[in-house]
């Protein structure tokens, strides 16, 4: 084979993140007799999605964006909550969260079943993205997971793939691919720790050109022939 250590990012790569957010901010206001709108939601989205670069840019703790985000949208809806709390809460719902893309668990088995080792490369706070992995089905078929809070660090800085690369036994450079939806952390990330790239885009976004990437997919399935043979869209 020409790839047997598989990189892969977790959300909006083989797991349905906003699926799992909507329902646990469904959850979590709900448990507080709060209304939750639309309104509401693509404001939480702008905040959160906007401290989730700061973070990704090293301009923010974890800490920071986690005790940030509902205190921001509290501020801008007049509600007065203990965001703190109202945070703990919302992770506790988010780990109910295990739904899968189309293809996920299917591909995963095949790759599991061809010899491949599969390692889960995540962002996130660790309890809540283990809880929706185990939800998910996708365990059996993994070897490890590696989360940025547990590390100290978060993708697309070196370190943490350093961190990772000297956890997994027999790790080859040369025979590893990082797999994942976000330029900016999952591209830029393996353009950092020089290994091969391949971008999961199935909206067909145009491809940038100051990051180096190998392979360009649509589907989860396109995998099977990059692993096995390094051919497939490039």
């Amino acid at each position: 084979m020409k790839y047997n250590i598989l990189l892969i990012d977790a959300d909006e790569t083989l797991m349905d993140f906003p699926d799992a957010e909507h329902q646990a901010l469904i959850r979590t206001f709900q448990a507080h007799n709060l209304p939750f709108s639309d309104e509401t939601d693509q404001l939480y989205q702008s905040i959160n999605q906007n401290l989730w670069r700061e973070f990704e840019q090293n301009k923010i703790t974890r800490q920071q964006l986690l005790a940030t985000r509902f205190a921001k949208l509290f501020e801008a809806l007049h509600i007065d909550l203990d965001s703190d709390a109202f945070n703990t809460e919302y992770l506790f719902n988010l780990g109910f969260g295990g739904k899968t893309l189309p293809h996920a668990l299917e591909t995963c088995k095949q790759l599991h079943e061809m010899g491949c080792r599969l390692y889960i490369l995540t962002n996130g706070v660790g309890a809540t993205q283990r809880r929706r992995i185990q939800a998910s089905g996708l365990s059996p078929f993994l070897t490890d997971i590696f989360v940025s809070e547990e590390s100290g660090f978060q993708k697309p800085m070196k370190e943490f793939f350093d961190y990772v690369f000297a956890r997994i036994p027999d790790f080859d450079k040369t025979r590893a691919l990082m797999i994942g939806d976000s330029l900016s952390s999952d591209m830029e990330g393996a353009r950092r720790a020089g290994v091969d790239a391949c971008w999961f885009n199935p909206q067909h976004n145009p491809r940038p050109q100051d990051i180096p990437i190998h392979y360009n997919i649509d589907s989860l399935p396109c995998l099977l022939e990059i692993v096995q043979n390094g051919s497939g869209t490039k």
